[in-house]
């Protein structure tokens, strides 16, 4: 793949952790900024923001500021946005699905530097 290539672009932004949990947690409808902060749990407001800002330029989430006092602003996912959420669904079956395997074979890599550590020493 060309270092330059624009798809590298896509693919950091969709593949982001933070991105797809937004995602994730949009796909069940329109949210609330603190709403989302709760949702996701361990985001930080910096994060979050950032990474709405960015699902916003690139036209994945829609921002709605609603003219009351205090502002009210919400967020939901656009037509574009909403077409990750079947692929996103499949790589959160995936990992449930194969879960038990890759932690067996972290476990295995573990134990297997932890033999060659006390083998060295």
């Amino acid at each position: 793949m060309n270092p330059g290539c624009l798809s590298r672009v896509v693919l950091d932004r969709i593949a982001d952790k933070w991105t797809a949990l937004i995602i994730y947690v949009l796909a069940g409808g329109t949210h609330r900024y603190a709403v989302l902060q709760r949702e996701i749990g361990g985001i930080s407001q910096k994060m979050l923001t950032q990474t709405l800002r960015s699902l916003e330029r690139d036209g994945l989430v829609q921002r709605k500021v609603h003219p009351v006092v205090p502002p009210k602003v919400e967020y939901s996912l656009t037509p574009l946005g909403r077409t990750l959420i079947e692929p996103l669904k499949a790589i959160c079956s995936w990992s449930e699905k194969h879960l038990p395997q890759l932690q067996a074979n972290r476990t295995r890599a573990r134990n297997a530097e932890g033999a060659l550590t006390t083998a060295a020493g």
